[in-house]
């Protein structure tokens, strides 16, 4: 298969302490030792790497963080001295939005770059809050031809990032008048955005501009940060500058083919000072997703900006002014993208979308929301072993906290190797998704909510006529 349709990984095990779903209880003060302990015949070798095969009843017994519940010791025991049991530090990690499953779930993607299976099948709720209130459709799926990662036919996932014109002038004699589009073309329809926590040492800047590479597409960098970066990488690095910062207009010397500039309001200064400087660079204008954010996006249309990136909170709703929670990033983009639908312009624009984006259906039902592109953050650092532990706090991991984890002092080529994993894994699952939908290129999936079924809406169509006309539990 061409590199452009495949992305290289390779087995890389985490070098953080995981902690597991399943604890193990162990009596082991009454072993009777046996010459053929069902500790040593674990499908799994779980006790072989937790230790705990040790036959010194003294030693020190581990979690069985690897343990995958087949309950074949806990069965096979002579003396029955073996138990599993869920554990309860297992519960503990993550939030409410970024569960434990789901940190679990990205670890094992970061090993090994493949799509997670589960083997006892799906456990959980059929519907939920935000993207789990999204089904997408898998109509084709059922067809002998379907294509997907095994399938007979490449699809892509290619998508572009720049402004692109609704009409092509031509002279009276054939030849092209308008202006070439200056389009920033990505493998994948990703890219490694900037990490949402304050600690200024975890977004490990060098690592994500590493697997950017990789990846054939773009991090996200702090402007200072990327000053920094090797040469080498600076193609695959986009620069963030903020418009309020004075030093945002002296880092414009580091944009290569694209920079970032975070909206205020010394923003049109700043945008004239990189067009000066590099003449054919994307400029993207970084925006917090918020109820007023359509309004903005046509404001600044007037002034020529054509890429947005909307920035949501991490649980993937809107940031209002008072903190409440907003929209989800469902109903905000498809307001966003029917509003430019509606002017005649969608086309023009890409919105690229970051907050909230943690399994690989959330990129894909973005995109049916409306979406070009999307932003990764979080999940890259819960990749390299973050537990998201101080999740529910306004600002996240205080500067001068020490990650529990330790992911502050990960190696750069480390890191990156895993978030090619993660990234890998993603990729696999969405062009999954896009076979099963019968679609050749992801493009295409971008606002066909008609390839998706809201659940909102079909209970609408199911119950809207249900009306209550009398006392409790009539209706008409």
């Amino acid at each position: 298969m061409p590199d452009r349709y495949h992305i290289a990984t390779a087995w890389t095990p985490g070098r953080f302490f995981r902690t597991g779903r399943f604890g193990g209880i162990d009596w082991r003060e009454d072993c009777s030792r046996c010459t053929n302990c069902v500790k040593l015949r674990c499908c799994f070798d779980v006790y072989a790497h937790e230790g705990v095969h040790d036959r010194d009843p003294l030693a020190p017994v581990g979690t069985l963080n690897e343990c995958k519940a087949c309950f074949s010791c806990v069965q096979g025991c002579t003396k029955g001295l073996l138990g599993l049991s869920v554990n309860p530090e297992f519960l503990e990690m993550g939030d409410g939005y970024w569960t434990p499953d789901i940190l679990l779930s990205t670890w094992e993607q970061a090993d090994s770059g493949k799509i997670p299976v589960s083997g006892a099948g799906y456990r959980g709720r059929f519907t939920g809050p935000g993207f789990d209130s999204i089904w997408t459709d898998m109509s084709e799926i059922v067809r002998p031809t379907r294509d997907g990662i095994h399938g007979r036919e490449y699809i892509s996932t290619t998508v572009d990032i720049g402004p692109k014109p609704m009409r092509l002038r031509f002279s009276p004699e054939g030849k092209l008048l308008s202006p070439p589009a200056e389009l920033l073309e990505l493998q994948i329809p990703v890219v490694l955005d900037l990490d949402p926590r304050s600690c200024p040492n975890f977004p490990l800047p060098l690592a994500r501009a590493l697997a950017a590479g990789r990846l054939r597409t773009v991090a996200m960098v702090g402007a200072a940060e990327a000053a920094r970066l090797p040469a080498e990488v600076r193609p695959f690095v986009v620069p963030v500058l903020d418009a309020g910062d004075a030093s945002g207009h002296a880092a414009a010397g580091v944009v290569d083919r694209m920079a970032e500039l975070v909206d205020g309001p010394g923003l049109m200064a700043l945008a004239g000072a990189i067009r000066r400087a590099k003449p054919g660079a994307i400029l993207s204008v970084r925006l917090r997703l918020a109820p007023a954010t359509a309004d903005r996006i046509t404001a600044l249309m007037r002034e020529g900006f054509r890429v947005f990136h909307l920035s949501a909170d991490p649980h993937g709703c809107e940031r209002r002014e008072d903190g409440s929670p907003g929209r989800h990033i469902r109903d905000a983009l498809r307001d966003i993208h029917g509003r430019l639908v509606d002017s005649g312009v969608r086309d023009e624009v890409t919105l690229i979308v970051s907050g909230g984006i943690a399994l690989a259906e959330h990129m894909a039902k973005s995109i049916v929301c409306g979406a070009d592109l999307v932003g990764v953050d979080t999940a890259l650092a819960v990749a390299i072993g973050c537990r998201v532990c101080r999740g529910e706090t306004a600002g996240g991991v205080l500067p001068g906290d020490r990650c529990p984890a330790g992911i502050e002092g990960a190696d750069a080529a480390y890191a990156a190797a895993r978030m090619v994993n993660l990234m890998g894994a993603w990729h696999s699952q969405l062009i999954e998704v896009l076979g099963a939908m019968g679609i050749r290129e992801v493009r295409r999936l971008r606002g066909e909510t008609g390839r998706a079924i809201f659940m909102e809406e079909i209970e609408r169509e199911a119950f809207g006529d249900l009306v209550r006309v009398g006392g409790e539990g009539e209706t008409a």
